[in-house]
């Protein structure tokens, strides 16, 4: 199938190659092509988490901006078609989500599922694995892979107590120094894979860092306190100096393969 050239679907953000990091925004925008109209859905659901990860988009060119290095952001809305997903995953296109009927996504014939991959999923994920090969090749290293999502305080009627989560499966290299440097601000809860389980196979981090040996994690803030411009660039200020930490430890740019609590990679 020819891949569409109207609707972009992933935004490049330039910076150092040569730092050896790649930052993420799998949920960073809310954006749909023209011809999907707003999937049968009020204007106002585009305005909750079901959407895209809130606050995410500041957070990640400013962190990009802040250390220099370059990110990849999904252009497309997650009700389109969530990146963050294997291709196998039942809820990569979904027909409800927290209480919303999806009415565009409903039914969905197997050449439209395939379609909404071959013009947006496959796509982003080209570019990430793009964008990670070039730095590798521009900094002659194993990349450090940053992935940054948002989460919605209330979730099915429960209220999440934290205001970070830290993801990651079986490689600690980086989840464990950021869950220890966050937890020393001692305002902060920092979960220690919460709200989510980082162990999703197939998902961005399986796809790109945990099969080719990468360190890597997945950071999750609370909506509430990245909503605002100046609190998501407030959080971002606050990450840079904890990121480059991170990247200056010496086992950070080796390929180590610690394999999937999922199962064999």
């Amino acid at each position: 199938m020819t891949r569409s050239t109207v609707f972009a679907p992933f935004d490049i953000v330039e910076g150092d190659r040569k730092r050896g990091i790649v930052l993420l925004g799998d949920h960073a925008r809310r954006a749909l092509p023209e011809e999907y109209g707003s999937l049968g859905l009020p204007a106002s659901e585009f305005e909750r988490h079901i959407a895209y990860d809130i606050g995410v988009e500041t957070v990640t060119r400013e962190l990009a901006a802040t250390l220099g290095v370059p990110a990849v952001l999904a252009n497309f809305s997650r009700l389109l078609i969530d990146p963050n997903r294997g291709e196998d995953d039942p809820t990569l296109i979904r027909q409800l989500y927290d209480g919303t009927i999806v009415p565009g996504n409903y039914p969905m014939a197997a050449e439209e599922r395939e379609r909404r991959l071959d013009r947006f999923y496959r796509p982003y994920h080209d570019a990430v694995g793009a964008m990670i090969a070039s730095v590798a090749e521009a900094s002659g290293k194993a990349p450090f892979i940053f992935s940054v999502h948002s989460f919605t305080p209330v979730m099915q009627d429960i209220r999440r107590p934290w205001h970070v989560g830290i993801l990651w499966d079986l490689d600690d290299r980086v989840a464990r120094p950021l869950i220890d440097m966050l937890a020393a601000d001692k305002s902060l809860v920092v979960g220690d894979n919460e709200p989510y389980d980082g162990a999703l196979r197939g998902d961005t981090m399986f796809r790109h860092a945990i099969v080719n040996g990468f360190a890597h994690a997945l950071i999750e803030i609370r909506q509430d306190l990245i909503a605002g411009r100046e609190d998501a660039l407030a959080w971002a200020e606050q990450l840079a100096p904890i990121v480059d930490a991170i990247d200056r430890r010496p086992d950070i740019h080796q390929v180590k393969k610690f394999g999937s609590r999922t199962g064999p990679v």
